[in-house]
């Protein structure tokens, strides 16, 4: 079994045992469930080619909502990381390995990855909190009151994507 406190860094951070405990059970059945030996061979995104690392995406993510969480003061820190390390758990079971090719599994086809995780993260107890920041992170959060944290992983989560897009076009160089 992967050591998610590992892949994930932050996770360390959050000061709630029970609810770091949940995150981890979370990522253990989505990585059982959706097949995946190692989740360092998914890709960040199938929109974009070459646009990186799932596990270097998720991370960023998290790194800027602590960050932003932090400068903040008034959001609850455990709440918005455990948001922000599971928000794209759902592509373990939106993703499928065939052969070399990573693709779209007959679920993901179906049921988005928003959808997916926050079903996850349900199954393992999260709080609805963590499972509102999930299903609400990408657009179909827009047709729900998004909670503060929430507001958070949603921008951080588009900020890396829309860099990854603009990088992808060549619009810029890459910078040492």
């Amino acid at each position: 079994m992967e050591k998610f406190e590992e892949i994930f860094p932050l996770i360390k951070e959050i000061k709630d045992e029970r609810l770091r405990e949940k995150v981890i059970k979370c990522w253990e059945v989505a990585t059982e469930r959706g097949g995946w030996k190692d989740i360092h061979e998914i890709p960040f995104t199938l929109l974009l080619p070459d646009a990186g690392s799932f596990v270097g995406h998720v991370n960023r993510v998290a790194e800027m909502a602590y960050a932003v969480g932090k400068v903040r003061k008034d959001v609850n820190m455990d709440l918005l990381l455990a948001g922000a390390i599971l928000h794209d758990v759902g592509k373990l079971l939106e993703y499928e390995r065939n052969g070399n090719e990573v693709r779209k599994s007959r679920m993901g086809k179906i049921i988005r990855h928003p959808v997916s995780g926050a079903a996850l993260a349900s199954e393992v107890g999260l709080e609805d909190e963590v499972v509102s920041i999930i299903a609400s992170h990408s657009k179909e959060g827009d047709f729900v009151e998004r909670l503060p944290e929430a507001v958070i992983v949603h921008h951080c989560d588009f900020i890396d994507f829309d860099i990854a897009k603009v990088k992808s076009k060549g619009i810029v160089k890459e910078r040492q």
